[in-house]
């Protein structure tokens, strides 16, 4: 991977504005100061075009230099200047014309047009830009109730190889093509997620691990995947709308909304094989896609073509493609019961439910696959938002009145910013067909992106630093994940960002914090999206990581029960928030499986060689047996206890505790062992 080669500039700050108001009658000709600072900007618009071309054309994935997109702003407001210039001559000269041809309803069109076409040009649609914002969390100060085998685990995978750097997303040449994404190495990444996630050592024993755990925490028992369940694999098609795509093809037609950020092909097809060929679930029993958009013709056939009895969905339902059917009834029920979302986003009928598709309400498994960007009137867009697709009215506006900004950032009088308000994606996270029915989130940062229909952004953080993101989120703890891809888009789209600063919005993470923890829900109200009078209860951790270099989180340090960031660094170049290969600290991981007969499995990880003792006791505090002792190398170790004492009698069922002591730290876990 290359990193940038340009050195950080300062952006460009509009200079105070003179008290002094000049007599408008006044016919003084500009003062030399005046003079000279109208040229300077006029010299160093030119300049920092011929820089930015001279740059950018040789090697378009320069645009993204932090030192190109300082020029940018001053390219782009000089190139608007002279188009707005030349444009006004030629059309004035044409009302000339039109005028003394006696045409003077002409003339006034042309001239209209001069005065609305500078307009547009001298006041285009900007990026809204946000100061970067405190968040009511401090750093690891986790809330909620962790979830999954290795609770509060979220694993990264980061590997540059996956995307071409040199790829410049434009027309013909879209990240998600062969070329540009290499199918070979994201598979490699999914599997290294899936299996880490689950602390397995082939894809198959994670799946059955996933689906065990999946099952046994809603009370089904210790079972894994049965033949003839349905999974359902939710997908981010933000783009394959109306008007997108050629519909005798399904190829993609629509230049403006070519290669926006969205699900990775390559990432669904790593999912597929592993699923088909690796846990021997039946393709007809799988079901890809998003219920309220197209599938291109790139992505069903890459699918299409190896497992060709997967049901694929498409609200046309052409080509092979299945159309989604509409449950009977309604299936959510929004918990703010009509008082916040509207029909037309902030105003208009009270909307109180949605009807879901079948192939979402009959399956017994989601895997939900969202892409990692922020987004314009929600701040980010990941496991929560991607739900707004789920329903089949064909458009999303009646749920963005619950969002922090209904009506995008740019209608400030109808922001919703701050804490504790009525947030629509607790409700979506927290609905028993939705987040509850997802056994896996899998966030798609390969190409990560800036805005919902923006394409996808070079990171400056590091390690990407200049690059694309080229990364996978995966984690059975939807808040978790939710926490942890907050964490980088915060990071990356600050006030110092020319694509948008829209995570910096106050109350960007609002969903998240009560999606975790019914103390930050708003005052007396309650989530209930099945409306059965049983409110959600924590949907798993909430935490922000200590700061954008380590990227640490409360057990990465020790230091709590939150947040667990397994970062998998897949490149050889030393990468010190990467280094994973060693533990920074101390750390010892929940007990798998838990509950558990007749044994359990129980890792920790050591910081450097250390003498170790690790034993387990009683629910009264008396130890019942030794499991490890003497001096231990650093990195990781596994130990299992099988449920008896230390001369070999099984022990009842019941609380059990095991601690890990060191010379310079203890700590403990908490198990069940039942019978």
């Amino acid at each position: 991977m290359k990193s940038a080669n340009c050195s950080q500039e300062s952006g460009v700050t509009d200079p105070e504005n003179d008290s002094h108001k000049e007599d408008p009658r006044s016919t003084q000709k500009p003062s030399r100061a005046t003079f000279l600072a109208q040229w300077t900007i006029v010299l160093a618009g030119l300049v920092s075009t011929i820089w930015f071309l001279i740059r950018v054309i040789p090697k378009p994935s320069r645009a993204s230099y932090p030192c190109m997109r300082a020029a940018a702003p001053l390219m782009s407001g000089f190139v608007l200047y002279i188009l707005s210039i030349t444009g006004t001559i030629f059309a004035l000269k044409a009302a000339r014309r039109k005028l003394k041809e006696s045409k003077p309803v002409a003339a006034l069109i042309l001239i209209t047009l001069v005065v609305a076409g500078s307009f547009l040009a001298l006041t285009g649609d900007e990026q809204p830009v946000f100061a970067d914002s405190r968040l009511l969390l401090g750093p690891n100060q986790p809330v909620g109730i962790p979830k999954g085998i290795f609770p509060g685990r979220v694993v990264w995978v980061w590997d540059p190889q996956s995307t071409n750097e040199n790829c410049t997303n434009t027309f013909g040449d879209g990240w998600f093509m062969e070329k540009n994404t290499n199918f070979s190495v994201v598979n490699t990444m999914v599997a290294d997620a899936v299996t880490r996630l689950a602390g397995k050592a082939t894809v198959r024993e994670a799946w059955d691990a996933l689906f065990r755990h999946f099952n046994e925490s809603r009370g089904k028992g210790s079972v894994g995947y049965a033949d003839g369940e349905k999974i359902f694999i939710r997908t981010n098609q933000v783009s394959a709308s109306s008007g997108t795509y050629d519909a005798t093809t399904f190829q993609i037609k629509n230049q403006s909304r070519y290669g926006m950020a969205e699900t990775s092909p390559q990432i669904v097809l790593a999912i597929l094989r592993q699923l088909v060929n690796e846990c021997g679930v039946k393709q007809e029993n799988i079901s890809v896609g998003d219920p309220m958009k197209h599938m291109y013709k790139h992505m069903y056939d890459m699918w299409h073509n190896e497992f060709p009895n997967v049901v694929y969905i498409d609200s046309d339902a052409k080509l092979g493609r299945t159309a989604p059917v509409s449950s009977a009834r309604p299936v959510i029920y929004y918990s703010d019961r009509g008082q916040i979302l509207k029909s037309s986003g902030s105003t208009g009928t009270p909307i109180l439910s949605d009807y879901y598709p079948t192939v979402i309400t009959e399956a017994s498994y989601l895997i939900t696959i969202p892409a990692l960007k922020a987004h314009a009137r929600a701040g980010v867009t990941l496991c929560g938002k991607i739900h707004f697709g789920s329903n089949l009215r064909g458009s999303a506006t009646h749920l963005h009145g619950g969002l922090i900004a209904p009506e995008k950032v740019t209608t400030t009088s109808t922001m919703r910013t701050g804490y504790k308000l009525y947030r629509v994606q607790v409700d979506l996270m927290g609905h028993k067909d939705l987040g509850g029915k997802s056994v896996l989130f899998l966030v798609d940062g390969l190409w990560g992106g800036s805005e919902a229909n923006d394409p996808p952004r070079k990171f400056n953080i590091a390690p990407f630093n200049g690059d694309w993101t080229s990364s996978i989120f995966a984690s059975q703890d939807q808040v978790a994940v939710e926490s942890v891809c907050f964490d980088f888009l915060k990071a990356e789209f600050t006030s110092a960002n020319p694509y948008g600063s829209y995570p910096q919005v106050e109350g960007a993470d609002d969903h998240i914090l009560q999606a975790a923890d019914s103390t930050y829900w708003p005052t007396g109200f309650t989530y209930d999206p099945e409306s059965d009078g049983s409110a959600l209860r924590s949907l798993g951790v909430c935490e922000h990581w200590n700061n954008a270099i380590d990227k640490q989180y409360s057990r990465n340090l020790g230091t709590g029960q939150g947040i667990e960031l397994v970062a998998l660094n897949k490149t050889l170049t030393a990468v010190r928030a990467l280094d994973v290969a060693v533990p920074r600290t101390f750390v010892l991981h929940q007990n798998y499986p838990n509950p558990f007969n007749p044994s359990t499995a129980i890792s920790y990880e050591l910081p450097a060689a250390s003498p170790v003792t690790l034993t387990v006791h009683d629910n009264l505090g008396k130890e019942i047996i030794t499991l490890a002792t003497g001096t231990k190398s650093a990195g990781k170790h596994t130990v299992t206890w099988n449920g008896r004492d230390a001369h070999g009698i099984p022990m009842p069922s019941g609380v059990y505790y095991y601690r890990l002591r060191s010379p310079v730290t203890t700590l403990s876990q908490r198990m069940i062992f039942q019978k």
